[in-house]
């Protein structure tokens, strides 16, 4: 089992990598969205140069943002700086995209996407097509230094539907999804994964990677879900996944999607919403407030204690790790925690001092 963290892409504190190193994580992954925080690829660099063990990579890269030829261009650069630790996270934008009003790419043109990339990154050629035009692009080449495609970048490809699941083992070394650390899910997740991959001609062999993309609440002795501290801690990642969702069944208007430990919340939720200062038009400037870096105080109602029992891998530090170690069993190869901002250091030191060593 791997362990990492997804942190907030604040290019101020991009020494953020060489402490998650210096604590003993994996890996460390800095997430695109371009309305929130800073540029993921810019921050990469600063991280590759100041850390020397540490994998570095996007938390995840959005393909509705950049030509595939860019996201391309981009992670061979970092890959320069950190050869042989680099990794490319990609997904189709499900927040990125959101926060703009806009919807993330659609699964054919992501999986075409996918292709152009990876063949990219190998070092080879490619068709592609732009603006309806369809031509052979190749890598030109003025030395070295400008790129690194040969040490290999892993693809992990973010899923969460079943056509995506598709295309992550049509076209990744790996797959990143939230609930992962579920072992019902993980099981179903990669029974679509490997679907993917036979469609594809692909054999997936035992190197597949898996990670989830999560939050842990590591409880002191006699701590209690309601607590202030673990609200804190909970907080961000709790209205997070309600976000998700909520996209999810704004979309569909399915209620099935709604998850049990959600729904006595969901009406106050649709509420708060439908209070909100903007027009419809206009509503996804708010929806997402805060994401993954703190929880807007009028959403504090809705991080219950079943709330975080459902999001989070939540208990006192063997009963984490246990969780952990059956979500293992059920096929995950990495756990990477969200932390909130405030509390990114305290909550990474905290799990890597108490729960790692467990593992």
């Amino acid at each position: 089992m791997k362990f990492s963290c997804h942190v907030q892409t604040r290019i101020a504190d991009y020494h953020i990598a060489k402490d998650l190193e210096d604590w003993g994580y994996d890996a460390v992954w800095f997430p695109d969205t371009q309305m929130m925080w800073s540029d993921c690829y810019a921050t990469m660099a600063l991280a590759a140069c100041c850390t020397s063990r540490i994998h570095i990579g996007t938390g995840v890269a959005i393909t509705g943002t950049r030509i595939a030829p860019t996201t391309a261009a981009a992670i061979a650069s970092i890959n320069v700086l950190a050869p042989g630790r680099t990794f490319l996270g990609i997904g189709s934008g499900h927040t990125a995209m959101r926060v703009m009003g806009q919807d993330p790419t659609p699964v054919k043109e992501f999986r075409e996407y996918l292709r152009v990339v990876r063949t990219m990154l190998r070092g080879e050629k490619v068709d592609y097509t732009y603006r309806d035009k369809t031509t052979e692009i190749a890598w030109q080449d003025h030395g070295g230094g400008f790129r690194n495609t040969w040490d290999h970048i892993q693809i992990h490809v973010a899923a969460n539907g079943p056509l995506a699941l598709r295309a992550a083992g049509a076209y990744g070394d790996g797959l990143i999804s939230i609930f992962n650390e579920q072992p019902e899910v993980m099981r179903a997740n990669l029974e679509l994964v490997r679907a993917g991959a036979e469609k594809a001609g692909r054999t997936l062999g035992d190197d597949y990677h898996t990670t989830s993309l999560c939050h842990a609440v590591v409880l002191r002795p006699g701590e209690k879900l309601t607590d202030p501290r673990v609200v804190e801690t909970a907080g961000s990642w709790v209205v997070t996944a309600l976000h998700f969702v909520y996209e999810v069944w704004r979309y569909t208007r399915d209620d099935s999607v709604i998850p049990p430990y959600m729904r006595n919340v969901w009406q106050a939720y649709l509420d708060r919403i439908a209070r909100m200062p903007l027009p419809e038009s206009h509503q996804h400037q708010l929806l997402h407030e805060g994401h993954c870096s703190y929880y807007p105080a009028v959403e504090r109602e809705l991080i219950t204690p079943e709330m975080i029992e459902g999001t989070c891998i939540v208990g006192e530090p063997q009963e984490v790790a246990a969780k952990i170690r059956a979500a293992e069993a059920a096929g995950l190869k990495e756990v990477s925690l969200l932390p909130p901002l405030m509390h990114l250091r305290e909550v990474a030191r905290d799990f890597a001092k108490k729960v790692i060593p467990l593992l």
